[in-house]
């Protein structure tokens, strides 16, 4: 029966996005509200990109109206120690519903950096003081207990950290919603492992939307206006919600979940592939002496579409990596320590970069070859020249 309380939800919320998305394109194509295409993006044609005001409204109404019923008619035993548990959901509501808010006001009329830096800080604060921190490093580092004056600004850091690397990953179609169905349905199964069955239940009710979404968005046919984005108002709050159950996951509480060894490295390994790519870009940036925060087309999707492969195949590869991870962190905690376990994340990250990053050089010489091409009679062959430098000049490294 406690199976039900998931599959129901999930179910319900996979009709709700296929019958409110097409409203919401509907609306945007009627006020003409469109993300714009610039050099930067990778579209050339108007899409709407407000697909993200659905995720917030289904997933609060499922879950509340989930839990109140489970409650009510009594019917399945959760084990929720209300106390506890309650306080950290109601923070997470009135975070997603300010990111909520902004995010809809940038996509609309534009916010500037700043202060959604600010308003990712406000809300991460909500975490601790609802009760959820990162209070244990299980090993890493050598470290075990925090106290809280390290775990709470700890904490603030990652969820900020959290929402702009899932923000910041919202680059490809199916991507960002690809990666966050993959790590909510992988921290769904865990904590239905674990009897955490709210938990559980937020991850399938967020796999559900993201499934109705991820339809429209790869599979949607922009001419007759069946495809959307889903803005920074989707990026943002589906940051705040993988926050929410990686830092529930990893948080020492047996209230939540019962103690397991590897809990933080197999809850952040849903997160390995935006957070790293992040903070590789990050640096790349910082040795070059450029804006930190400056948009460009350094991400590794960018990266994936430089090596010559399709878009859907350069979705596919990096939301297979990310399964990848995951897969391969809950199978590893089990045999050995997680300061081996990260190493190991760290190295196979860097490999993946590296030889990424030598098959975009070798597709860059050879777009430059084509750019000169000898005939029989030592002239340059100038339709040759013609088709190839337009390549060079957009897929430029």
């Amino acid at each position: 029966m406690e199976y039900l309380i998931l599959l129901i939800p999930f179910l319900l919320a996979i009709y709700l996005g296929k019958v409110i998305i097409p409203y919401i394109m509907l609306i945007t194509y009627k006020k003409r509200l469109f993300d714009p295409v610039d050099a930067r993006k990778l579209h050339q044609s108007i899409i709407p990109r407000l697909g993200g005001v659905a995720f917030v409204p289904i997933q609060c109404v499922l879950l509340a109206i989930t839990v109140i019923i489970v409650y009510k008619i009594n019917f399945v035993n959760l084990n929720i120690h209300t106390n506890d548990v309650f306080p950290m959901f109601i923070m997470l509501i009135c975070g997603m519903v300010m990111l909520y808010i902004i995010g809809i006001a940038d996509d609309l009329i534009g916010v500037s950096y700043k202060w959604k830096f600010v308003a990712q800080i406000m809300v991460a604060c909500l975490f601790p003081l609802g009760g959820l921190w990162i209070n244990d490093l299980y090993g890493i580092l050598f470290l075990v207990d925090l106290p809280a004056w390290v775990g709470m600004p700890l904490t603030v850091f990652a969820v900020v950290l959290i929402i702009n690397a899932i923000n910041l990953i919202d680059g490809l179609d199916g991507l960002c919603s690809g990666l966050v169905a993959v790590g909510c349905l992988v921290l769904g199964g865990l904590f239905a492992y674990y009897e955490a069955w709210i938990h559980a239940l937020l991850a399938f009710i967020t796999t559900g939307i993201l499934i109705s979404f991820f339809y429209y968005n790869v599979f949607g046919q922009s001419k007759r206006r069946r495809r959307i984005f889903m803005g920074d108002t989707g990026s943002m709050t589906l940051g705040y919600t993988m926050a929410f159950l990686t830092i529930s996951f990893a948080m020492h509480n047996d209230h939540i979940k019962p103690f397991s060894e590897g809990a933080i490295v197999v809850a952040f390994s849903t997160l390995i592939v935006p957070v790293f790519d992040v903070i590789r870009v990050i640096i790349v940036r910082w040795f070059n002496k450029q804006p930190l925060f400056k948009a460009d087309r350094s991400h590794i999707h960018h990266k994936l579409l430089r090596s010559g492969i399709s878009h859907k195949s350069a979705m596919l590869s990096i939301v297979g990596l990310s399964l990848f991870f995951c897969i391969f962190n809950v199978i590893m905690v089990q045999y050995i320590s997680n300061n081996v376990v990260v190493l190991l994340d760290l190295l196979l990250w860097i490999s993946f970069t590296l030889i990424f990053n030598f098959v975009v050089k070798q597709k860059k010489v050879k777009l430059a070859k084509k750019e000169i091409v000898e005939v029989p009679n030592n002239k340059t062959n100038l339709v040759e020249k013609k088709v190839s430098l337009p390549l060079v000049n957009k897929y430029n490294y």
